[in-house]
């Protein structure tokens, strides 16, 4: 294949790759609509039924300030990654026996990589990265 085939091929990829992404953040949107009736994340976030969620990856769990954890989540050792979100987010009772959050759960593989991709976009301080 000649070189410059090649790249075009590449940067068509690539092209086509970008919006893809945006489309999965929007599909994470959809999902956190699952989420906010007990979760708020974004710069006016607060605390509710479930703690605000800005900043969550890279965070331990049970240390959002203002918020009463269970002691099972306090006392999980969980520090929040894409990986433990997603089995989390699975069955949240099965992950931290014990606490308080009640969800059934997201199983679609796709579903919980769209939203790990809408709260990732958060920082601690609710701005979008």
């Amino acid at each position: 294949m000649h070189v410059l085939t090649r790249a075009l091929l590449v940067a068509s990829a690539l092209a086509a790759a970008s919006p893809a992404a945006a489309q999965d953040i929007a599909a994470g949107e959809r999902s956190w609509n699952k989420c906010r009736a007990c979760h708020q994340i974004g710069e006016t976030a607060k605390n509710g039924v479930g703690p605000q969620l800005n900043g969550m990856f890279g965070r331990t769990a049970g240390t959002v300030e203002g918020y009463s954890y269970s002691a099972a989540n306090k006392n999980s050792g969980i520090t929040w990654d894409e990986a433990v979100f997603a089995e989390y987010i699975k069955d949240p009772r099965a992950k931290i026996p014990g606490t308080k959050m009640v969800f059934a759960g997201i199983k679609n593989e796709k579903e919980i990589a769209d939203l790990t991709a809408f709260l990732k976009q958060f920082g601690r301080d609710g701005k979008k990265l």
